[in-house]
């Protein structure tokens, strides 16, 4: 089977009062967007299961509109408020289901792992990430929140990791072990 030209990558950044999303078309020779924007959810009465049940509808519709077939999703990080890192991962979950009902293949990323892929520098700030995502596809983004860059982060990486200049691409501890590998591309 031949793996298709382009593919339509839906990044999520997950969140419970705003989440961010990107649809991504990805190929060999050019990312391109196709969508990136937020969900709010500041109209949603305060219930969090109302709020959920939101994303679950919203995340839905936008993969009828735009039909990907891959959703790259940032993890929740661990933090200090159990309470807020809990309903994360709920919006998170609610957001996989919807993709996991309308058949995507679903990969999780822990954020460092992100901000490496995309920066190089796993502790970059969300606007060394804006900034970076600015310079590959070689485009201004205007958004308001930082939320939607993240989830485009999200699919850069997935890009990166699954098909993209990364795949097979091997990895290194050190400098060390990458000159040891490599002393023709080492001057000295």
């Amino acid at each position: 089977m031949t793996e298709p030209t382009t593919r339509r990558i839906l990044g999520i950044d997950p969140g419970t009062n705003v989440l961010g999303f990107a649809i991504l078309d990805a190929s060999k020779k050019e990312l391109v967007v196709v969508e990136l924007n937020v969900l709010t959810f500041g109209h949603i009465s305060k219930e969090h299961t109302d709020k959920l049940k939101y994303i679950f509808e919203q995340v839905q519709d936008i993969i009828r509109q735009y039909k990907p077939t891959e959703m790259a999703i940032e993890e929740p990080f661990f933090g200090k408020n159990v309470q807020s890192m809990l309903k994360l991962g709920r919006a998170q979950g609610v957001a996989m289901a919807a993709g996991m009902v309308n058949g995507l293949e679903i990969t999780e990323y822990m954020p460092k792992k992100i901000k490496k892929a995309v920066t190089g520098n796993g502790n970059a700030s969300k606007e060394q990430v804006a900034g970076m995502l600015e310079n590959i596809l070689k485009r201004k983004f205007q958004e308001k929140y930082f939320d939607a860059t993240d989830a485009l982060a999200a699919a850069v990486c997935h890009w990166f990791q699954s098909s993209g200049p990364l795949k097979g691409q091997k990895t290194y501890s050190g400098w060390g072990a990458f000159a040891k590998d490599n002393p023709g591309k080492v001057s000295r």
